[in-house]
């Protein structure tokens, strides 16, 4: 059985009002780990769309987290980004540090599939960026950058700095992270990542990655590109129009806009990799301490249903928001 029969769990009761709520959880399986959270993350982003209230019919089913309970746009559970110990469960792991794609919640009873071991060298409390992680590894699957490649990156936020501090590792390549707010710089520079409010004035970018969940920041994309640049579009909008620039230099540079999302491997991938491996992957990156200026602030689990409500309206000097149980 697990420690306790009872669980809190965050809850979007209806766009724009979340609630901690009770509920009894199931006696443990001899497959599954009974787990203990430690910290969780609040991807400011999606959730923020999702609290809010934004996400369109059409995508009810495409957005669906792991261990989603409810419906959008309310009553819903949801979240991704869970840090937990072990306190019970098969093949030795009690005691043991977890990522798990689960939602706000204090203990949980999971399959032992649905968890990776967070590794020695990765605290806890840094693991929360796990997912956001998973998906830069996506976009660079997807974006394919090579030795020497001009690299704009278009959007500060997390994703958008993880991205860049992957590409930094190219040699040759010559990066720029833009993002209007100024604030994003400090975060930028902790990463060693070059950093500008403006776009770049050359138009010869070999790969824009664009990431700033803004349509403005796209047409930047479109702009920054080269002849037959690639623009890589990991931004996801909702139920937002995206007006797009398609006149201009569109059709004479040739221009490419490939979407991006973290829910599918890149095609690339799928022969030798799977969900389990990538997560693996994103795990090993979070070794590096520098990525601790990604988490811009920390409250209580409960006082989730106040902060939920101000970071989803924040402004963008907020990056991912840790909650700790």
């Amino acid at each position: 059985m697990a420690e306790s029969t009872t669980a809190r769990q965050f809850w979007i009761e209806a766009p724009g009002r979340g609630a901690v709520l009770g509920a009894r959880l199931p006696p443990r399986r001899d497959h599954e780990l009974s787990i203990r959270t430690l910290y969780s993350g609040i991807s400011r982003g999606t959730e923020a769309l999702v609290f809010r209230g934004g996400v369109p019919p059409s995508q009810y089913q495409a957005m669906r987290a792991p261990f989603q309970e409810g419906e959008f746009p309310g009553p819903v559970k949801y979240g991704y980004s869970n840090v937990g110990r072990v306190v019970e469960g098969p093949d030795g792991l009690a005691g043991q540090v977890v990522f798990c794609l689960y939602p706000h919640q204090d203990r949980y009873v999971v399959p032992l599939s649905a968890v990776a071991r967070v590794p020695a060298g990765v605290p806890p409390g840094r693991a929360v960026l796990a997912a956001n992680m998973e998906t830069a590894v996506n976009v660079l699957w997807d974006a394919r950058p090579v030795v020497g490649d001009r690299i704009v990156v278009v959007g500060g936020g997390v994703v958008g700095l993880l991205c860049a501090w992957l590409c930094r590792g190219i040699p040759g390549a010559a990066l720029t992270l833009v993002d209007p707010n100024p604030a994003r710089g400090p975060a930028a520079a902790a990463l060693e990542i070059p950093f500008r409010t403006t776009p770049p004035e050359r138009d010869d970018a070999d790969l824009v990655i664009h990431a700033s969940g803004h349509p403005a920041g796209l047409a930047a994309a479109l702009a920054a590109a080269g002849v037959e640049g690639v623009i890589v579009e990991a931004s996801w909008y909702g139920d937002r129009p995206v007006p797009l620039p398609l006149g201009e230099a569109f059709h004479a540079r040739r221009l490419t806009v490939r979407s991006s999302q973290v829910g599918r491997l890149a095609v690339a991938r799928t022969p030798r990799w799977d969900h389990a491996r990538r997560l693996a992957l994103a795990l090993t990156l979070l070794g590096d301490a520098r990525l601790d200026a990604l988490i811009t602030g920390e409250d209580r689990f409960e006082d989730l249903p106040r902060v939920m409500a101000r970071v989803s309206r924040a402004p963008g000097d907020t990056l991912c928001h840790r909650i700790r149980y």
